[in-house]
């Protein structure tokens, strides 16, 4: 007897992916490197600077870790805290919304420690 495969419920019949609740959320974490910085944020420190995050994520280019990070905060998913000094400081941290994502991440943990060979 086959396992019946439990259905998440929101999408339907004439839907796009795109008008999903599960389309939503794969806009705002989509891309090579978000899943990663979130990643970094959550597990190794709460406060990352740039040049951090850099080494971290190894080749990313300069301008799509800009990028990227700019997207995560018009999305609300980071927090950039800049300090008035001369050089400039900026800092990174998770938001809420961002902290929300983790349940995400540990769920994806916990499957490649299953299914890891």
């Amino acid at each position: 007897m086959s396992e019946q495969i439990p259905k998440c419920g929101c999408c339907h019949t004439g839907e796009t992916i795109n008008d999903t609740d599960f389309g939503y959320t794969l806009s705002l974490i989509n891309g090579k490197y978000k899943l990663v910085i979130i990643y970094w944020l959550a597990q190794h420190q709460s406060v990352m600077r740039y040049n951090e995050l850099k080494r971290c994520l190894g080749s990313i280019s300069h301008k799509t870790l800009s990028s990227t990070l700019k997207e995560m905060e018009a999305d609300s998913l980071i927090i950039r805290t800049e300090y008035p000094q001369i050089p400039p400081k900026v800092e990174y941290s998770l938001s809420e919304r961002g902290k929300s994502l983790i349940p995400i991440l540990v769920a994806m943990c916990n499957w490649g420690s299953e299914h890891k060979k």
